[in-house]
C-alpha cells in the first residue's frame, strides 16, 4: 500500500521503501514539491534505515531534469541555497544502499537524481543526458563529479559539453547502469531482485561498505581497518561465519 507524500509516492516494506516521482502532467520534472517530499523520505531513512528503490515507474518517464519554468526564475541566492544539490547528496548519503530504476528519459536533475543512487536499472527505452549547457547552466547538482566517476573523465566530459543523449545499451556498456531490461513491466522485478540480492547481507556491513566506498582516497586503509574492527565484535558478523561452517561440515 503505498502513501502519497507531495508529488512522490511511498511504499514501505520490511527492509526496503519504494518511492515512485509521481508528477506525470509534467514528465516528473524535479520541482520544489518533490524535493520537499524527497528530504522527508531521506528523513526517515536516516532515522529507521532500509534500502531504498527509487524509481518513475514504467510509464515511460523518469524524469524529465528539474522544472524549467522554476529553475527560469532562479537567481543567484537560489543557486547557492543547492535546492538539488542537496537533496541528491542526502540520498547519496543514505545509510543503506539505493537503486534507481529508469524506464524512459532521465535527463538534467533526472539524470542528476539516478546518478546520485548507488545501482541503476533501467529498461531498453531508457535514455540519459545532461542538456544544461545548451540552457546556459551547468549540471550543478552532482553531474560534474559523479558522472566522471561512473564512466570516466574524457567520456563524461563528452556527455557534459555536447549534451548527448545516452541510451540503454550505450549506458551499460560504459557502465552508467547496472542492468538493462527488455520491457518495461520487467523493470520492477529487475529492480527488487537485485535488492533482494543485497538483502541477504548484514545491515551493519552494507553501512559500513558503503562508507567506505563513498569515503575519499585519504581515508583508506585506515577507514577499512576501522570498519572492519567494528564488524569483528558484531554478533551477527560470529553467526554468519558460524552458519556458513555449518554449512560446509554437513556437505
Amino acid at each position: 500500500m503505498s502513501e502519497r507524500v507531495g508529488s512522490v509516492r511511498v511504499e514501505r516494506r520490511p527492509d526496503r521503501t519504494v518511492v515512485t516521482l509521481d508528477r506525470p502532467a509534467r514528465r516528473n520534472a524535479i520541482d520544489a514539491e518533490m524535493v520537499a517530499a524527497l528530504h522527508e523520505v531521506c528523513a526517515e531513512l536516516e532515522a529507521e534505515p532500509r534500502l531504498l528503490l527509487l524509481t518513475g515507474g514504467t510509464d515511460g518517464i523518469f524524469a524529465a531534469g528539474a522544472d524549467i519554468g522554476q529553475l527560469r526564475e532562479r537567481g543567484v541566492r537560489d543557486a547557492l541555497a543547492a535546492i538539488n544539490s542537496a537533496i541528491f547528496a542526502r540520498i547519496r548519503a543514505l545509510p543503506l544502499p539505493t537503486v534507481a530504476a529508469v524506464d524512459g528519459p532521465a535527463l538534467g536533475g533526472g539524470a542528476e537524481l539516478a546518478y546520485a543512487c548507488d545501482l541503476r536499472v533501467c529498461t531498453a527505452r531508457a535514455v540519459f543526458g545532461q542538456p544544461e549547457v545548451r540552457l546556459g547552466i551547468i549540471a550543478g547538482a552532482g553531474a560534474t563529479h559523479r558522472l566522471p566517476a561512473l564512466v570516466g573523465e574524457a567520456r563524461a566530459k563528452e556527455l557534459l559539453f555536447t549534451g548527448r543523449r545516452v541510451e540503454a545499451a550505450e549506458a551499460l556498456r560504459i557502465g552508467l547502469v547496472n542492468r538493462v531490461v527488455a520491457e518495461p513491466d520487467e523493470l520492477p522485478a529487475a529492480a527488487h531482485e537485485l535488492l533482494d540480492e543485497i538483502a541477504k547481507a548484514s545491515s551493519l556491513a552494507l553501512r559500513l561498505t558503503k562508507l567506505a566506498v563513498d569515503a575519499p582516497a585519504a581515508a583508506h586503509p585506515q577507514l577499512d581497518l576501522v570498519s572492519q574492527a567494528v564488524l569483528f565484535t558484531d554478533a551477527e558478523k560470529h553467526r554468519r561465519m558460524t552458519e556458513f561452517l555449518d554449512r560446509r561440515r554437513d556437505r
